[in-house]
């Protein structure tokens, strides 16, 4: 059975469906789900992740990096473990993080087809970008570097865990979706004026080198990133507002707590 039939299946069997969301984000899909599904849909809140200290050595050189960085300048770029990137992909990635100027900070998985970490990215880009960017291969504090003040945006796949977590900041989003619902996510995100999606073919769902370099300078330079990013800072009061989560959690386990009690 695929992951989409049992996901469907478990839905149709269950009595509720609980959402990693607020109303105060989403409440007319909230109500359009609840009317499709025909049962009760429950905002658990966005359970946004607390920032830890960073004690990795390597990590506190790039801390380092950072702090010499300008306020709000860097982008953060991370794709997560589930997009599998090939090989045009990363590259033209890389080629757009060097043509759009911008200072960057990507945490990259080593992929499959790489030889070693030099092979991972194109032939002379780390050294033609040694002033502007840093990539770290492997895994990366994302929260950490997300809640850094010279940090200013992210390109990432768009799926909803780390959404939430660029939000609460109030960063550019600039999304590339790939796998699973990052598609729909970033439809939504674009939809309610908090994100830039990369443009891709018609064709074939290629993209190319200019389209990053002009989604990350339209979110991050441009006029139409301002405005983007005075919502975000409007959704990111939202999104890191602690005491409305926690709020959220504790409706949910008093409904839980509530439909025990009805089959006693």
């Amino acid at each position: 059975m695929s992951l989409a039939a049992r996901f469907g299946k478990t839905l149709e069997a269950s009595q509720a469906v609980a959402i990693r969301s607020c109303r105060e984000f989403e409440d007319e899909y909230l109500c359009l789900f609840a009317k499709l599904l025909g049962k009760p849909v429950i905002p658990v809140g966005f359970l946004p992740p607390e920032k830890g200290e960073i004690t990795n050595g390597s990590w506190i050189e790039t801390f380092k990096w950072l702090d010499q960085q300008r306020p709000k300048s860097v982008v953060f770029v991370g794709f997560g473990t589930e997009c599998r990137l090939t090989k045009d992909e990363v590259y033209e990635i890389a080629l757009g993080l060097e043509e759009s100027e911008l200072p960057f900070l990507w945490a990259l998985r080593k992929p499959n087809w790489a030889v070693d970490d030099l092979d991972a990215l194109p032939p002379g880009f780390g050294h033609r970008t040694s002033r502007i960017g840093k990539v770290c291969i492997g895994w990366a504090p994302q929260i950490e570097i997300l809640a850094h003040p010279t940090v200013g945006g992210s390109l990432f796949h768009a799926g909803w865990g780390s959404a939430i977590e660029t939000m609460q900041f109030g960063h550019a989003l600039v999304v590339l979706p790939f796998v699973i619902d990052q598609g729909l996510n970033a439809r939504f995100l674009v939809e309610k004026g908090l994100a830039i999606e990369v443009e891709r073919s018609s064709e074939d769902g290629s993209f190319r080198r200019n389209d990053i370099a002009k989604s990350l300078r339209q979110a991050m330079v441009a006029k139409e990133g301002e405005e983007m990013k005075d919502r975000l800072r409007n959704a990111g009061a939202v999104a890191g507002n602690r005491e409305l989560h926690d709020r959220y959690v504790g409706e949910f386990v008093e409904y839980l707590k509530n439909e025990v009690e009805k089959r006693k």
